[in-house]
């Protein structure tokens, strides 16, 4: 009995298991095929800066992400072999449960065949139909007859059933063994792609121990071009607050002066006694007073329905925003970050994204476009939503003018060069207010 109940609650979570697994291996196929689409993307932009002979901080930073792609490649063939050694393991329970329940409905299908040996003879039959003791009887022992014959070849039919179930199993085993196989060979040569990146990682640093004064330059360009646009968003946040402290105080100034004017009117006479009157002269004049010299805001930028909306919608979309270029990589992070085999560091206030020289910039989100500055060799664009600021900086060529209301997905430009000109990219930031914030962190996974 223990051991029936210990089968009964196996095949219960193998069941469970069953489903479970599917699942989890539709999960890591999506998993793989993102992982393989975006080292595509990044291999191609690679072999492009490879191509050119120039060694850049753009092709290091591709190199390191290839390497942490790849490490995620392994870690899901890791998880899918666990995954299929768990299916194997549930099926071999599966196959144990069903062998068990063959031998029980042959063990039973025998004694039936044994009983109807013994019983073989149609005398036998009609005997026991005649020896009924009524009608009644007679016709009940006719049916059972006929039941007892129904069973018989039900068992053949269940027991023809299991024994296919049982071969199905087997068959399935079979193909998972060979999923098994071709996924540690993947995996094979997945660790020798990485080991083979970590070659090349070595080989890209230690062509930058040559070239530091070379990227010294480049990292004092960008760096001057990072301080430019942040002034520029500094000034043009200085002047709408400024703006908006302007607007603010005049509304106020208006609302006093009509305030004034009213209480300002002649009194006209009236039945009514004169304390009341004044009680509400005065009730009237503090409730016209109160709402217009105090109108709470959390920010000079959100003094108006729409600004609020706006930068509201904008909050919302945390980690949901698009990525203003369709194909592209990270090839600067934000924040502190140090070129390894050199002692150059700096700090980056946005995110440097390499793509296609020429691709389409779009903005991540509806918004007003606040400046178009120029720069001599490029373009940024700076735009509102509300107390956030976006901006899209090393554009090669501008679509809208300042004041513009810009949608999301809009194009608004195409990416210029990268600084030795191997590539193309932008130089993304977000804003809350003046405050640079990791864009990463906003942009959808």
């Amino acid at each position: 009995m223990k051991k029936r109940n210990l089968l009964a609650t196996l095949f219960f979570f193998a069941s469970i298991g069953f489903a479970t697994a599917q699942s989890s291996k539709e999960e890591l196929e999506r998993e793989r095929k993102d992982i393989q689409g975006e080292l595509k993307e990044i291999q191609d932009a690679y072999n492009r800066v490879k191509k050119e002979g120039n060694q850049s901080l753009a092709q290091l930073n591709m190199v390191r992400r290839k390497m942490t792609l790849q490490e995620r490649l392994i870690s899901t063939s890791n998880k899918e072999l666990r995954a299929i050694e768990d299916d194997m393991y549930l099926s071999n329970l599966e196959i144990y449960r069903l062998q068990k329940q063959l031998d029980t409905l042959k063990s039973q299908y025998a004694k039936t065949v044994v009983y109807a040996y013994k019983n073989r003879s149609s005398f036998n039959y009609v005997n026991f139909i005649f020896s009924a003791t009524s009608f009644n009887d007679a016709i009940r022992r006719i049916s059972y007859l006929k039941s007892y014959r129904a069973y018989r070849e039900r068992q053949v039919v269940t027991i023809n059933e299991t024994q296919e179930l049982i071969e199905k199993r087997q068959q399935q085993q079979l193909v998972r063994k060979q999923q098994k196989n071709e996924t540690l060979k993947a995996q094979t040569q997945e660790r020798a792609d990485l080991a083979e990146q970590r070659k090349e990682k070595d080989e890209v640093v230690a062509g930058f121990k040559s070239k530091e004064k070379e990227l010294q330059k480049q990292i004092a360009t960008k760096k001057k071009r990072d301080r430019d646009i942040q002034n520029a968003i500094a000034a043009i946040i200085r002047r709408e607050i400024e703006a908006a402290k302007k607007e603010e105080a005049a509304r106020i100034a208006a609302a006093k002066k009509a305030a004034a004017e009213e209480k300002a009117k002649p009194v006209t006479a009236s039945p009514t006694p004169t304390r009341p009157a004044a009680t509400n002269s005065n009730t009237s004049t503090a409730a016209t007073n109160s709402p217009s010299t105090e109108r709470k805001s959390t920010s000079y930028l959100e003094l108006n329905e729409k600004d609020v909306e706006l930068g509201t919608d904008f909050g919302n979309n945390r980690g949901k925003l698009p990525w203003p270029v369709d194909n592209g990589f990270v090839s600067i992070p934000f924040g502190p970050y140090t070129i390894e085999g050199t002692n150059l560091r700096d700090d980056n206030p946005g995110l440097t994204i390499g793509t296609r020289q020429g691709a389409a910039v779009k903005a991540v989100f509806d918004g007003v476009v606040s400046a178009v500055h120029n720069y001599g060799d490029g373009a940024a664009i700076i735009i509102r939503h509300g107390k956030y600021y976006t901006s899209y900086a090393n554009l090669s060529g501008v679509n809208v003018s300042k004041g513009a209301t810009v949608k999301r997905g809009q194009v608004i430009g195409k990416a210029g060069d990268s600084d030795d000109a191997s590539n193309g990219r932008i130089d993304f930031m977000l804003l809350i207010e003046s405050k640079n914030v990791n864009p990463q962190q906003w942009l959808r996974r």
